[in-house]
């Protein structure tokens, strides 16, 4: 009898779901150390979720119905703030009664980048539809609740953004332009600049046709 899952499939919902363990057993060992009750609500919130995703997937992986995976929705957004302002040193807590509220909030967020990276690289090595949009679904999952996390160790000050000068930003930024068009066979359309008050060339226009060639020329000159 043939196995309903790939052998990669199964081996990559091993690591996922391991993970998903580990992550709220670790989640649950930062509580106690969390003394800001916003941060305090959100790990009650993130565990909540946590719990009910892993369950999800487990009755996905035993095929016990088409269960729905359901998006993580962020109570509230922030405006990040850039520069840097007097950031504090960092360095490992000597007693574990050191550890404080931007420690449990970073663990958190290292928690969840690594977890949307396992998630989104076993959702590439499942065959199984159902399976695959789970776990993509798990990987955005992990990119929101982590970005929550991040708003808030931004808005601490625990999680700074330094930036480069005006300068280097926009000519970094302005290094890239936007590429023309396709035509059928993948190609690239030239872009044509028109001299002021001509009509420009229909962009589906093929080169290669000698009338719409003679028909271009003609309306440059």
């Amino acid at each position: 009898m043939t196995a309903q899952y790939g052998a990669h499939e199964v081996m990559e919902m091993h690591e996922v779901l391991t993970d998903a363990i580990d992550g709220i057993n670790q989640f649950q060992l930062y509580r106690p150390h969390a003394t800001d009750q916003q941060l305090v609500q959100m790990i009650d919130r993130h565990l909540q979720f946590m719990l009910s995703e892993y369950n999800l997937m487990v009755q996905t992986l035993n095929q016990k119905g088409m269960n729905q995976a359901v998006p993580y929705r962020a109570p509230r957004n922030v405006s990040p703030t850039y520069g840097l302002d007097n950031p504090s040193t960092q360095a490992p807590n000597m007693s574990i009664q050191n550890m404080d509220d931007r420690d449990v909030a970073s663990g958190m967020l290292g928690c969840y980048k690594a977890s949307a990276v396992f998630k989104m690289n076993a959702a590439l090595e499942c065959a199984d539809p159902q399976l695959r949009r789970t776990l993509q679904q798990g990987a955005v999952n992990c990119s929101e609740m982590a970005y929550e996390v991040w708003q808030y160790m931004n808005e601490k000050g625990y999680y700074q953004i330094p930036t480069m000068k005006e300068m280097t930003t926009n000519t970094m930024i302005n290094t890239y332009t936007q590429g023309g068009p396709m035509n059928q066979m993948g190609q690239m359309n030239p872009m044509i600049q028109m001299p002021a008050g001509q009509h420009s060339v229909h962009q589906g226009m093929n080169p290669n046709d000698p009338y719409n060639m003679s028909t271009m020329r003609n309306m440059v000159l």
